[in-house]
């Protein structure tokens, strides 16, 4: 038997339209690894799905899956089905509990397809006007105020050696406490650039010195955001 393929399929940054609409490649899928069986119902009516809701069958992967049960979701793949994977916001595996999915399917021969779709990491980076060419995403500094401002130290100094960009993002209701630790503890001139509510009609990407946030702090609380810092030569 044939295994089925692990369509990656990217969810909009927001609580809009779906990032995807009606591609053939999915209009037969009925069984989906989501992170939240609510909110992708609301994107799978979107996206081109034939069979009714009440006949598609979704199982959870967030952060509190263990580990062990991972395999378990193989299981429609291993069959001939094929599956579409939703992270809550953005692209599958990017940030996002899905990766270890994938990391299945790929030692069990099953084919990952990845469609096009929006990554906040990415867009960020794009609009950040930091170096595109040369860049590392750290995912969550340490929570503890004093290991995440060493943390900053650290990343500021490799990239004042390196050149790159260092890309890092909080939970919402903690980003006034990444970014006074920035403004606390970085260089006068390394810049930043804070990247909140991507493709939504609060967007803000602002790219300045830490000298120049100093003189104006934004209230980026419960904010979905992503910091991107490089060090001056």
């Amino acid at each position: 038997m044939t295994n089925g393929k692990l369509y990656l399929i990217p969810v909009a940054l927001g609580l809009g339209e779906s990032a995807i609409e009606h591609l053939p490649e999915i209009a037969e899928v009925t069984d989906f690894v989501v992170e939240n069986c609510k909110t992708a119902r609301r994107h799978i009516k979107r996206l081109g799905v034939k069979a009714p809701l009440a006949a598609i069958e979704m199982q959870v992967l967030d952060e509190h899956t263990r580990s062990e049960t991972i395999p378990d979701l193989l299981a429609p793949l291993l069959a001939g089905r094929n599956v579409g994977l939703m992270s809550e916001a953005g692209c599958p595996g990017i940030a996002d509990p899905g990766a270890a999915l994938v990391e299945l399917a790929h030692r069990q021969s099953i084919r990952v397809v990845p469609l096009i779709g929006p990554s906040a990491i990415v867009l960020a980076l794009m609009a950040s006007g930091l170096n595109g060419q040369r860049f590392a995403f750290h995912g969550y500094l340490p929570s503890a105020r004093a290991d995440r401002e060493t943390s900053i130290r650290e990343l500021e100094a490799e990239s004042k050696v390196r050149g790159m960009t260092q890309i890092c993002i909080e939970a919402p209701y903690r980003n006034r406490h990444l970014f006074a630790s920035m403004l606390e503890c970085a260089q006068p001139a390394t810049r930043l650039c804070i990247a909140a509510n991507l493709t939504l009609p609060a967007e803000m990407v602002q790219t300045k010195t830490i000298a120049e946030w100093r003189k104006a702090v934004p209230d980026l609380h419960r904010q979905p955001a992503v910091f991107l810092f490089q060090a001056a030569p």
